[in-house]
């Protein structure tokens, strides 16, 4: 989206906002499926919790995207959205037996990555089949908070556990239709995606009777200009092959499932906040705006390096700045990085806020979460109200005191 786009939608909606570009969900989507096309069976299912907007939700559905859920709630929004349940694969972590039993009424695809729970699921409704989770104990992903398949993980069943699974199995008589990881995000060395493949097919492989293969997700993308990325062309070429030669040795064409939420929508996102005052101290020059990490958390909580502009003076000496936010705890967009020259009032444009921002926002310190805007057909539409002092008492109950 081009900066005068981004300056219209604060003109309309107000600052700090949330603007996504749907053609660029629509190009990530397209270059993941033509990436794989040589598959003869490929589910690409979003991963809600990235952005759980429902009007970005239909329009990946309506692409033919299924939906990768891991809580129930989820799965009702995607189901508001559109998406048949058939096409919904529900991947908790840590819930209740009840929520996965509620789920499995549903009809989404079950995927467990608990033996305990794989235990007695399979002993209350072994005619119902169910996914299992591996973890494949490899080191994936940016760093250590955003890799999920190590050995120390709370996901996945470990793959030295596999007997147990067979076990299980073969004690319950509970029908296996698909195996399935997810090691990480941010990776980008193939290599060690296609590692991890190969331990998920050696696992396959026990389970005759298969419907899928989920092959999580975790592709990284630019962060800045310049930035590297997940070769997902190549990745396609050298999966596909081995997938399809696992097809035929198997003796059935198989699902070949992926799971992205970041890669879809994160580099559609912009996040667009004001600048409220200049702050100079004996070493420092703070951007101060009107935001914090009660909107956007994630350079907070995970290190991750939001590239920013200064759409409203793009052209200027760089100078640099600390951008900070404006809520009572420590939060620093960014510590001494080079942007056009600041000014209070001047708008700057976050990138890669489609994914895990907006999500992830919250009301401390009784801040407004902010609106939200989907660029569609050369047209700025609201798709979620800034919320307002009532929303933030609505479900309290005042009591006399």
């Amino acid at each position: 989206m081009k900066n005068e786009i981004l300056l219209d939608a604060v003109r309309q909606y107000g600052s700090p906002l949330y603007v996504y570009n749907s053609n660029k969900i629509k190009s990530q989507f397209i270059k993941l499926t033509e990436s794989f096309k040589n598959v003869k069976k490929l589910q690409i299912n979003y991963a809600v919790k990235a952005s759980s907007n429902i009007s970005i939700l239909k329009y990946l559905i309506n692409m033919g995207a299924g939906i990768d859920a891991v809580s129930i709630q989820e799965v009702k929004l995607a189901i508001k959205a559109g998406v048949e349940p058939n096409k919904i694969i529900y991947t908790p972590n840590g819930v209740s037996l009840d929520e996965i039993e509620k789920v499995a009424k549903i009809g989404a695809k079950i995927n467990i990555d608990n033996l305990a729970v794989l235990e007695e699921f399979g002993n209350k409704h072994k005619k119902i089949p169910v996914c299992i989770r591996i973890n494949p104990h490899i080191m994936a992903g940016g760093n250590s908070k955003i890799s999920v398949g190590h050995i120390d993980s709370k996901f996945g069943i470990s793959i030295h556990q596999a007997p147990h699974i067979e076990r299980i199995v073969e004690n319950t008589g509970l029908i296996i239709n698909g195996v399935h990881m997810h090691t990480g995000s941010d990776i980008l060395d193939i290599d060690v995606f296609l590692n991890a493949s190969e331990i998920l097919f050696r696992i396959a492989e026990k389970f005759k009777n298969l419907d899928f293969i989920d092959f999580g997700s975790g592709f990284k993308v630019p962060y800045k200009p310049g930035d590297s990325e997940t070769n997902i062309e190549e990745l396609g070429r050298k999966l596909t092959k081995r997938f399809n030669t696992f097809c035929e040795n198997y003796g059935k064409d198989l699902t070949l499932m992926f799971e992205p939420g970041k890669f879809l929508v994160s580099e559609a996102g912009k996040f667009l906040c004001k600048v409220n005052s200049i702050k100079q101290t004996t070493s420092t020059v703070f951007a101060q705006i009107d935001s914090g990490f009660n909107h956007l958390i994630r350079p907070m909580m995970y290190g991750a390096n939001h590239f920013i502009e200064n759409i409203s003076n793009p052209n200027d000496i760089e100078r640099y700045y600390s951008v900070v936010g404006y809520i009572c705890e420590t939060d620093t967009f960014a510590n001494n990085r080079k942007i056009s020259s600041i000014s209070p009032g001047d708008i700057l444009s976050f990138s890669n806020a489609g994914a895990y921002c907006f999500s992830m926002s919250s009301n401390y310190n009784s801040r407004y979460r902010p609106a939200e805007v989907l660029y569609i057909e050369n047209e700025l539409k609201i798709i979620r109200k800034r919320e307002v002092f009532e929303d933030l008492i609505k479900n309290q109950v005042e009591i006399n005191l």
